[in-house]
């Protein structure tokens, strides 16, 4: 979604007013030992970028130039992509991206104990900034956003916080915010992770979730910190305290996704993913690998911006027999070199080697990972820097799989170095 022309400039002087704060310090530990050192913003995803790449994206994209990344658990890969990648904003020019780890300003014990405390730890630093709105988002979800429509939506209703919102399977809520709203988007009742979530009026298949994007005014958050921090029945989160009581003081608005999300085609659900376990992580990537995926990497009107490797093109050559592979709906980052080898519906990120007579099925292969001579994966995440030995077979039998590697629910397997290393 674009701005209308009459409603840029309005946009512009809303923009120069914000500050977005993004939350990514979860480890995200339904992701299994691919968090095991990094935090789940810091995953890698789509064959380049990491996940936070699209949050910030989103940001710059939008217009606000004023960003601060709250992070906590394993930072170090996340801090050093964002210096990396992301340091191309000019303080002096008052743009920037913050780094703000938890630094255990309320007392030497406690690291942040929720969302809302994150924030709280920072507000001198926020303050300091002067801010008049404040946009929330969380680090960790795949989707494409012009917070500028969001904004404008917001103040035109009046509000203390507007909640983005989005339908969802009844059966999946349960792992979201669930709300309950009028024909006004006024939002009458909040509950985060329900057991057993509310159906939408006439629909009882589906439920309005929370997408973890809040707009607030500033002021009025700093109080409701203030407030919260001293309540010693508070969770000190978002979803479990502050919303819901925002929500009973009748200042909370709804904001549906379909408002303000970009590059949708008619017709086409907004494309919006929280890719929290191994199977949807698999799946949102095997997406963009897909004749026609659902989320749009390759618009050049919202640039998905990440750190830029310096790498040579991709290279496919014969095998050491002098035959020809394969390939059939695949992506390739730069660095990469496949040896006459069958590549089938996978995402091979920068710099992998895949040696001779290889099969790679539905295959994610994170940078860095060298896979030997006469590998066959199939339904498999191999992490960063793994070096696979001449005939490795994974995803053909699951008994062999559980007991070698991790192997979820659905069948998807993930291979690490700590794993490979145990293999005799």
């Amino acid at each position: 979604m674009l701005l209308e022309p009459e409603n840029s400039a309005k946009a512009r002087q809303l923009l120069n007013q914000s500050m977005a704060l993004v939350l990514a310090g979860g480890r995200g530990s339904r992701l299994k030992q691919l968090t095991d050192n990094r935090a789940k913003p810091a995953v890698h995803f789509g064959g380049k970028f990491r996940i936070i790449d699209f949050v910030l994206s989103n940001c710059i994209n939008s217009g606000i130039r004023r960003v601060g990344v709250v992070t906590q658990y394993k930072s170090h890969s996340l801090l050093r992509h964002l210096q990396s990648g992301w340091s191309f904003l000019r303080y002096q020019m008052n743009e920037f991206i913050d780094l703000l780890p938890a630094q255990q300003r309320v007392d030497e014990v406690h690291w942040y104990r929720g969302t809302a405390d994150a924030i709280y730890q920072n507000v001198d630093i926020i303050r300091d900034y002067g801010p008049k709105y404040l946009v929330v988002l969380a680090g960790d979800h795949i989707y494409k956003m012009d917070y500028a429509a969001m904004l404008l939506d917001h103040v035109r209703l009046g509000a203390k916080v507007t909640v983005a919102c989005i339908e969802v399977p009844r059966a999946e809520a349960s792992a979201f915010g669930v709300m309950d709203i009028d024909e006004q988007r006024k939002i009458r009742a909040f509950v985060e992770k329900p057991a057993n979530p509310p159906a939408m009026p006439g629909c009882e298949d589906r439920s309005l979730a929370s997408m973890g994007i809040y707009i607030f005014e500033a002021e009025y958050l700093y109080q409701l910190l203030e407030e919260d921090i001293l309540n010693q029945d508070s969770k000190h989160d978002f979803g479990m305290d502050v919303i819901p009581r925002i929500v009973e003081e009748g200042m909370a608005f709804a904001h549906p996704f379909n408002m303000s999300c970009v590059g949708a085609r008619e017709g086409q659900k907004p494309y919006w993913r929280d890719v929290g376990t191994l199977d949807s992580f698999w799946e949102a990537n095997m997406d963009l690998a897909s004749v026609l995926p659902e989320l749009d990497i390759y618009d050049q009107n919202w640039p998905i911006w990440t750190s830029q490797t310096l790498t040579p093109p991709a290279k496919f050559v014969q095998d050491r027999n002098g035959q020809h592979g394969m390939t059939i709906n695949s992506m390739f980052s730069g660095g990469t070199i496949v040896s006459g080898s069958f590549v089938l519906n996978s995402v091979l990120f920068t710099n992998v080697r895949v040696h001779s007579f290889c099969t790679l099925d539905q295959a994610i292969i994170f940078p860095g990972v060298e896979i030997g001579a006469g590998c066959r994966l199939r339904r498999v995440v191999v992490d960063k820097g793994c070096v696979l030995p001449d005939g490795l077979v994974v995803g053909e039998n699951a008994d062999e799989d559980s007991r070698r590697f991790y192997r979820s629910e659905q069948g998807i397997v993930l291979v690490t170095k700590e794993m490979l290393d145990k293999l005799v």
